[in-house]
């Protein structure tokens, strides 16, 4: 009977989480009938007891009098609104595969009544976003994470599409080995900031193309490489996470681009007005790394944007544009 009343305290507090809040309540009668599936049943004031008693460890359970009487849970650990910002980051995430990504929402669901979770899973607009092939990505994360915490090197092989919409992996198959130092989220897609072994320096990779990821027993290396990273900037000059050279470029805008700008790099900024001939414009010098997508980033603005200087930079720009000319002029 004392085993019962334990499991019967359970039952109830299932039944409240899953199917209460202020809009559904539960008489003692419904609570009971909803017990009976469980091969248990209570009277109307036992009931009240495991409802006391739960309030006193701590739960939000409400007591509704009057004709619609009854009860329900109040408070929960995440708010409706909380577990939809979740949702929705999971829903977008190209890191995650289509099964991860289905199996994160049912749990987020699960942390709030069954009426609520309907409405939670109405909110979900399915796209054709495209989502990682690679269903260890969710493990590769949790690895990375302890072998930083762990201090210890990893090593793992590393991937890339084909033509032929192939998952190929790269140097053959051989083991890249590194020193994690960090975690990044851009463009709703994780990289490993970490210290090559191979080529000595800090470099980045993209954890949904990592494959076979393990814990290696050494220690990691480059502590003072990392250390001079100045790791809150490094997402603003490395635009698509590609790699490049390091300088420091002056753009001239247009003023209406004064929210691009602060967008892509932040307020900590100097922008000076242009001298007189564009005295719409202002110029901003920013820590940028030179490839062809901070190049194709420029080339979306439109004109309303020019590289000023380092002279080199804008040399290289032009180069650029003369490729993808090249490639539309007449045979």
């Amino acid at each position: 009977m004392a085993q019962n009343t334990k499991l019967r305290l359970l039952y109830v507090l299932e039944i409240l989480n899953r199917e209460t809040d202020e809009n559904h309540i539960l008489s003692s009668v419904e609570i009971n009938e909803r017990l009976n599936k469980y091969g248990l049943s209570a009277d109307r004031r036992s009931i009240y007891a495991d409802i006391e008693t739960l309030m006193q460890y701590g739960y939000d359970i409400n007591i509704r009098k009057g004709n619609d009487h009854g009860y329900y849970m109040g408070n929960r650990r995440f708010e409706l609104a909380e577990l939809k910002v979740l949702v929705d980051a999971v829903q977008v995430s190209r890191s995650l595969s289509e099964k991860k990504t289905e199996d994160l929402i049912r749990k987020l669901e699960a942390l709030t009544s069954h009426p609520r979770a309907r409405e939670l899973r109405s909110q979900i607009v399915l796209t054709n976003r495209p989502k990682s092939p690679n269903e260890a990505v969710f493990y590769n994360i949790d690895t990375i994470h302890t072998a930083i915490y762990r201090n210890r090197k990893i090593a793992f092989q590393y991937a890339e599409w084909t033509a032929d919409k192939r998952f190929r992996l790269k140097r053959g198959g051989a083991p890249y080995v590194v020193s994690p130092w960090a975690m990044l989220w851009d463009d709703e897609r994780y990289y490993l900031v970490a210290f090559s072994d191979r080529d000595l320096e800090i470099r980045h990779y993209r954890v949904d193309k990592m494959k076979s990821v393990e814990i290696l027993e050494s220690g990691r290396d480059g502590l003072s490489e990392f250390n001079d990273l100045d790791l809150s900037g490094y997402e603003k000059k490395v635009f698509g996470m590609f790699s490049g050279t390091d300088e420091n470029v002056t753009l001239l805008c247009k003023n209406e681009l004064a929210g691009v700008i602060i967008d892509r790099f932040g307020s900590d900024l100097f922008m000076i007005p242009a001298e007189s001939e564009n005295r719409d414009s202002f110029r901003v010098t920013v820590p940028i790394t030179v490839s062809r997508q901070f190049f194709g980033w420029v080339t979306s603005i439109g004109p309303e944007m020019k590289i000023d200087g380092p002279q080199k930079v804008v040399d290289e720009y032009r180069k650029y544009l003369d490729e993808i000319r090249g490639g539309y002029e007449a045979q």
